[in-house]
């Protein structure tokens, strides 16, 4: 029975832009630009080819290691690895009859990507072991329906590891494979969870709030032309990625996540706990997609002086504390 791993991924960068207005094909979805790179910890996937005309079956469980003892409380139809499932044999027009056994270590809500790497995971291993006559570029098309996120994962010349890291921009459709990255990382995980709706809904109120603001400015001022764009930040982001690849440094003073206020306003431990760990550290403590994890860069050296601080203010939050690496 193929094995795989699903690994998990952290933002380094993200910007994002406004939602889409009403009337458009995306309304309501937002642009984004993140440098994406995936990281060491990982779910398990287990592919078996069934005989022709066997019913298909998808189980979903947590790892003896996992980090935080979970339990599945979502329907299992509505599991990402089973949605892909389902839309791959939707796609080439048959039964693709397997045992998909998922093996899960990513904690849900963290933005860590795990069902969205799970998703691609299922989709490239079901690829193999029917042997589809698929593109990569078909599976990515057949992914973007599930998750924006899952594009990444579905990585050509890393089919079998880690995908390599990507700018990705647009829906999350278009991902530009970049240089590899490296060094150690403390991963910070709450006893609670970020719902990504909710993080875009309050990142939509604080944008509006500086929309007006803006507004007033430029009446006050009575300055004239076009008004400013909110859309990903492009020169800024692509200008930071090109600097840390030339240097070989992950620069942690450089990294920014726009969500990262939207999820302190939706969960106020959230920032409290991202605050108290700089203050110990002083070392910024950055958010991974629409939280609720943290994750720090600590220097090679410092990682044991780092690790052993956050511990401390985690514990007395709840949360959990895994040092990690670059896949």
């Amino acid at each position: 029975m193929p094995k795989y791993s699903a690994h998990a991924k952290v933002n380094l960068l993200l910007s994002v832009g406004a939602a889409e207005p009403a009337g458009t094909p995306r309304a309501g979805w937002h642009r984004i630009l993140s440098w994406f790179a995936c990281i060491d910890l990982a779910d398990g996937v287990s592919i078996e080819r069934l005989a022709d005309g066997h019913s298909s079956r998808h189980e979903v469980s947590w790892a003896a290691d996992a980090m935080r003892a979970e339990v599945v409380d979502w329907p299992l139809e509505k599991d990402l690895a089973v949605r892909a499932h389902r839309s791959l044999e939707a796609h080439v027009g048959r039964a693709l009859p397997a045992s998909i056994k998922v093996e899960k270590r990513i904690p849900t809500g963290a933005g860590l990507g795990g069902g969205s790497s799970d998703a691609a995971t299922v989709l490239a291993g079901l690829r193999e072991v029917f042997a589809l006559d698929l593109s990569m570029d078909e599976l990515r098309g057949i992914g973007a329906a599930l998750g924006s996120d899952v594009a990444f994962f579905l990585d050509e010349a890393s089919s079998h590891g880690a995908a390599a890291p990507a700018v990705v921009s647009g829906f999350g459709e278009s991902v530009e494979r970049t240089g590899g990255v490296r060094g150690p990382v403390i991963l910070v995980i709450p006893p609670f969870k970020c719902a990504t709706a909710a993080v875009y809904g309050a990142f939509d109120a604080l944008l509006a709030d500086e929309q007006r603001e803006d507004d007033r400015r430029r009446m006050l001022n009575d300055q004239k032309g076009p008004a400013r764009q909110w859309v990903p930040r492009e020169q800024l982001v692509r200008g930071r990625v090109e600097r840390m690849l030339g240097s070989g440094v992950l620069e942690s003073s450089l990294m920014f996540n726009d969500l990262a206020k939207a999820a302190f306003r939706v969960e106020p431990r959230l920032g409290q706990l991202s605050t108290a760990i700089s203050r110990i550290t002083r070392m910024d403590a950055h958010v991974t997609g629409s939280g609720s994890c943290l994750f720090l860069l600590p220097a090679a050296g410092k990682v044991e002086w780092v690790e052993e601080r956050v511990r401390r203010v985690a514990g007395e939050a709840g949360a959990v504390v895994v040092r990690a690496g670059f896949a």
